[in-house]
């Protein structure tokens, strides 16, 4: 009995390394993004997968800091009496100062525009740029000095 459980453990076995690596040499399918086969394209080359903008805040100089340090600290100290006085003036001021460099911030907002392009091996780069490169999903293009650029049709 026991030889016999063993040999259908053995079969079942090599059935599975068999289906294994059957599965393993089938061809695999065509990889296509937008349209484009991506083994037809050259090893430097991709195609855009997808473009799309986003807004980041800007960076701070501090000057929106100092302001709103200084207008909280004149407002807080328009409250209380005695110590309490001092702690609304040191209160307002921190309370402006973060307010103010969040402010400063909002007002220094910038547009990138961001493409993401997958390769002939299927891997997938985010790029950035300050201004629209003018691609669409599905152009075919080839990396140049780090940024993607179209290639001809």
């Amino acid at each position: 009995m026991k030889r016999m459980l063993s040999s259908s453990v053995l079969a079942l076995a090599m059935l599975a390394c068999q289906a294994a690596s059957a599965t393993s040499t089938a061809a695999q399918p065509l990889k296509v993004v937008h349209g484009v086969t991506l083994s037809s394209l050259c090893n430097t080359c991709a195609v855009v997968s997808k473009t799309h903008t986003e807004t980041r805040k800007g960076k701070p100089s501090g000057v929106g800091a100092v302001g709103g340090a200084v207008a909280g600290g004149v407002i807080g100290n328009q409250f209380g009496h005695g110590n309490g006085k001092a702690a609304m003036t040191v209160l307002g001021a921190v309370g402006g100062g973060v307010a103010g460099n969040e402010i400063e911030k909002n007002v220094k907002k910038y547009t990138v525009w961001v493409t993401t392009v997958t390769f002939r091996d299927g891997t997938k780069k985010r790029y950035e740029r300050s201004s629209d490169p003018a691609l669409r999903a599905g152009d075919v293009v080839e990396v140049k000095n780090g940024q993607p650029v179209r290639q001809p049709a």
